[in-house]
């Protein structure tokens, strides 16, 4: 099936896969060829892609992302996100600091304004950590 994983920056994946695992309000969703017709909101998390109906866990891909909507038909996955990371591309030193500095910024915050946007920050580092530590585990496979 085709797999589309599109940013506010372009497209960041756009080929044919096996399956998908989506981060969906509900919990996550595994989406496979002729799957269901299906439009969802996407929760910020982990997508994890199988390219191949042989490839085992170890070869599956992450991506984090930022939440979204999900659109399920003919064939077809397309996940429109503000934000996708691969796992190549985190730096988990980085994204750890970042983490710390959300964590300082929410136990600080004066104000709900404040405590929410801490929230959406820790939320992400946290995703982005998950899907640095899902990618080292990979590499070491």
């Amino acid at each position: 099936m085709d797999f589309e994983l599109i940013t506010l920056g372009g497209s960041k994946v756009n080929e044919q896969v096996y399956e998908v695992i989506l981060p969906t309000a509900d919990g996550e969703i595994a989406v496979f060829p002729h799957h269901e017709p299906l439009v969802s909101v996407a929760s910020p998390g982990v997508i994890a892609v199988r390219r191949d109906k042989q490839h085992s866990d170890d070869r599956m891909e992450f991506f984090a992302v930022s939440g979204g909507i999900i659109e399920i038909g003919n064939n077809r996955v397309r996940v429109l996100v503000d934000e996708a990371e691969h796992g190549d591309d985190i730096v988990e030193a980085e994204t750890q600091a970042a983490l710390d500095r959300a964590l300082k910024m929410r136990d600080s915050a004066t104000d709900q304004v404040e405590l929410e946007k801490a929230h959406q920050l820790v939320d992400r580092h946290a995703v982005r950590l998950k899907v640095a530590d899902l990618h080292r585990r990979r590499r070491k496979l």
